[in-house]
Parts: C-alpha cells; structure tokens; sequence
C-alpha cells in the first residue's frame, strides 16, 4: 500500500512554486537531546527565499548548532525525499495541505508532539490543518493582480482569463493545483474536483488561458519590467511588486463573485528523523511572535500565526494585499488522492502544448 501511494504521490505530483533547488544538505549527527546537549545539526529541505538568514543564524547562535537547509524546486521533490526515507538526511521537511491526508495514510511523517512546541497557541486553528503531523509556517492567497495603467480589459471573474484581448499579457504561477482549481471554478464545479469529465473540460478552459499566458514563473518581475500586464501570483511576490513599482500601478483585481485559492506550507517531520529535539526547538522559535513578525519583515506572504500577524509592522498589516475583503471567499487545496494522476496528465499536455 505505501509503494501505491509513493507511486501515485510522487508521480502525480507537479511544478508549484518557481525556486531554484540545491544538492541535499549533508545528514547531521546521530541522537537528540540528551542531558541538555542539543543536537549539532538540523536538516531543513524547504523553499528557497521564505526564511531570514538573520534569524537562522540567531537560532544557531542561540542553540550551538548548525542548521543546514536544501532547497526543493517543485512540490514534487518533499514528496520524493519523504516516500524514499527521508529521516536519514533531514528534520523538518516542507510541503503543503493538499498532500497531508496521504502521507499520513502512507506514514511518511511522525506524529508531532505539541507539548514541546509550546508556541503552537499563536497558530490560528483555523488553517491548521492535520493538527498531529505539522506546523503551519506561512501561506500564499493567489491572487489576480492587474497594471491598472496597461491592462486591455477589466477582470472580475476567472473567466476574463481567457479572453483572447490577454494574449501574452499574463504573468502565471506554474503547477496543476494552482492552475486547475481556477478552471474548475470558472466553469461552475468543485475546485478540488476529482472528476475525469470536469478535468477535462478545465484542460480544455486551460488551453485557452495557456495561449494568454507570456510565462510561467518570475511573475512579479515580469509585472515590474512590465513584460506583463496581469498576473496571477502568490500574495507575498504581489507586494513586492507593488511596493517595486509604485502606489496605485498595480492593485488586486476588483471581483468577489469567485473564490481565491489558498494553501498552506507545512512542516513536517519525517519518519525517522534524527535530530526531532533540534526540530521542535526551530519550530518552536519561528513560531514566536516577534520572530515571525521578523520574518514577515523580508517575506510578506499570509501567516498563520496571529500574534506574529498583530506583532508585524503597520506595513504589512496595512499592505493594499490585506486590505480588502477577498478573505470571505476562499476554498483550499485538498487531497485529491489517485486523481492527481489526472490532473498531472492533463498538466503535462498543457505544457507541451497538446
């Protein structure tokens, strides 16, 4: 049953987020914490460019440690190091709520123990999904984000997407489960549909938008550069983009009639992890209040944690990507189980333009 699952999850799997990956951080030491000797290392596989180097180097100052972090390129890679054992290299391990349901059914992560992680009281319950098995670290609202001075056409629903006046004028964020929900919902079905029938008919909405679409990735410096007029983007790139190119240029795009897509990135302790005292410590530390609201300082996306959020500057609690009232609207990602087979051919076909 674990080989099924591995297969279906790490096959079915695609790109999500745009980052740059790295060769894995060497395995630390062998054993936690024992009479009050912290671990010497912690193993951290994440995304690149989501946690202050500053306070990374705090933690290691304050705990004698060494904390080595890889990077993944695409949501598929946690879920390859997780399926193939990865408590030999790593502690904490990053990926999202739309796959926690199998891999707990696959028990490829250990159960965390809260008590130890006493600043789990700042999380909002709310988007803490899988309570046993991760820690919220930050989210991404993808939103539609427009040039109000070069945009062709005004948007309020999905469906303006794939208007053919957009040709070559959207920045996009890659991966089938950012990019299939938005087609599900345009076409009046479930964004977490596991349906062949509806998939089918969102790979066909989706040729469509693919034809608009200037590229996929790097989208708020496309937005800047001005390469692109729209883009649909995580919350965290939108405000640097806007902050980039001035107040008012770009904005949100005015609709309420659709729901905005939401999700989690989660860590998790993988199944024989070697150095979980070290792990529960790091993640007791970013959960703190005035650590997270540091944080938030160089990477603005939507935090989970609502004493970091109350704790952040005015600036970004006032950012023109909070002020709005999109948050009444929104649907996550969840497991869709053997049907991420579907959606991961129908992705491929997209992108090699079938």
């Amino acid at each position: 049953m674990k080989k099924l699952v591995a297969l279906l999850l790490a096959g079915a799997l695609c790109l999500g987020l745009a980052a740059c990956g790295s060769d894995p951080a060497p395995a630390g030491s062998a054993g936690g914490e024992q009479g009050g000797t912290a671990s010497a290392e912690l193993n951290i596989y994440m995304w690149e460019d989501y946690i202050s180097d500053e306070l990374v180097s705090t933690f290691e100052a304050d705990n004698n440690c060494t904390v080595n972090i890889s990077y993944m390129s695409d949501n598929a890679d946690p879920i390859n190091k997780l399926s193939a054992g990865a408590g030999d290299e790593y502690d904490l391990i990053m990926t999202c709520d739309a796959y926690m349901e199998s891999l707990i059914n696959a028990g490829y992560i250990e159960q965390i123990n809260t008590a130890n992680i006493p600043n789990t009281a700042n999380l909002n319950e709310g988007y803490w999904v899988a309570k046993d098995y991760c820690v919220p670290y930050l989210g991404n609202y993808i939103y539609i984000v427009v040039n109000t001075e070069t945009c062709p056409i005004e948007i309020t629903s999905y469906n303006d997407l794939i208007d053919p006046a957009l040709k070559g004028e959207i920045g996009s964020v890659d991966g089938a489960r950012n990019l299939f929900p938005i087609a599900l919902v345009a076409l009046g079905y479930d964004p977490n549909s596991t349906s062949e029938t509806e998939l089918a008919e969102a790979y066909e909405w989706l040729t469509k938008y693919h034809e608009n679409v200037f590229a996929y990735g790097n989208v708020d410096a496309n937005l800047v550069s001005g390469d692109v007029s729209v883009g649909f983007m995580y919350d965290g790139n939108a405000a640097w983009a806007m902050d980039e190119t001035g107040e008012g240029v770009l904005k949100v795009a005015d609709f309420t009639e659709d729901p905005v897509q939401l999700g989690w990135d989660l860590f998790v302790i993988p199944k024989g992890a070697k150095h979980i005292d070290l792990a529960e410590k790091f993640l007791n530390y970013m959960l703190d209040a005035e650590v997270m609201a540091k944080n938030l300082e160089s990477y603005p996306y939507t935090c989970p944690n609502d004493a970091a959020v109350a704790a952040a500057s005015e600036e970004y609690q006032n950012h023109p990507c909070r002020t709005f009232d999109y948050k009444a609207n929104v649907f996550f990602q969840e497991d869709v189980g053997e049907a991420m087979q579907i959606y991961d051919n129908y992705y491929n076909q997209l992108k090699v333009g079938q």
